[in-house]
């Protein structure tokens, strides 16, 4: 018995639903505001009312386009990414610096690894450019540990007993 009440209650409620919805239909007769019979086409392209919500990386890709931000988070994105771009080995053993101007500047944590880095620029150009856009990247500057002690003087060979004893 209580499926039946159920089934009665359901029963009754759709009726209602088009009660109230021939209702409306009639309503807008009156008012010269028919339903359309087709669906409405989607608007191309973006299309934004003040308030209505849209995508956050729709929304964050505006912000970066109207304060000139893009070129900025490309870089950080290339420097955040350093090892998928070089490889393990030499991002081991380097790191981005600063980009200004075209020019990227990678330390080294040796010279053997500054040299070996200043002898693959050519192609760190052209990946860098692969990841930022044609022409973005236009040299590669490389500069090796800045903390390791200058000797002043001559230079000297280590065990020397008087100037110019180079052969020991």
């Amino acid at each position: 018995m209580s499926g039946d009440k159920g089934e009665n209650v359901t029963a009754k409620g759709v009726a209602m639903a088009r009660e109230k919805l021939a209702q409306a239909k009639a309503d807008a007769a009156k008012r010269g505001q028919l339903p359309r019979r087709e669906p409405r086409r989607k608007a191309r392209g973006p299309r934004r009312e003040g308030g209505d919500p849209q995508l956050f990386g729709r929304a964050i890709a505006d912000l970066l386009a109207d304060r000139g931000w893009e070129r900025p988070v490309a870089v950080g994105g290339v420097f955040g990414r350093w090892a998928d771009i070089v490889g393990p080995d030499v991002a081991a053993h380097t790191k981005p610096e600063s980009f200004e101007d075209g020019e990227v500047v990678i330390l080294a944590d040796s010279p053997t690894w500054a040299t070996q880095v200043r002898l693959l620029a050519r192609t760190l150009v052209r990946r860098l450019n692969e990841e930022l856009g044609d022409g973005t990247v236009t040299k590669v500057k490389v500069r090796g540990p800045q903390n390791a002690p200058r000797p002043s003087g001559g230079l000297r060979v280590t065990g020397s007993r008087r100037p110019r004893d180079t052969y020991g």
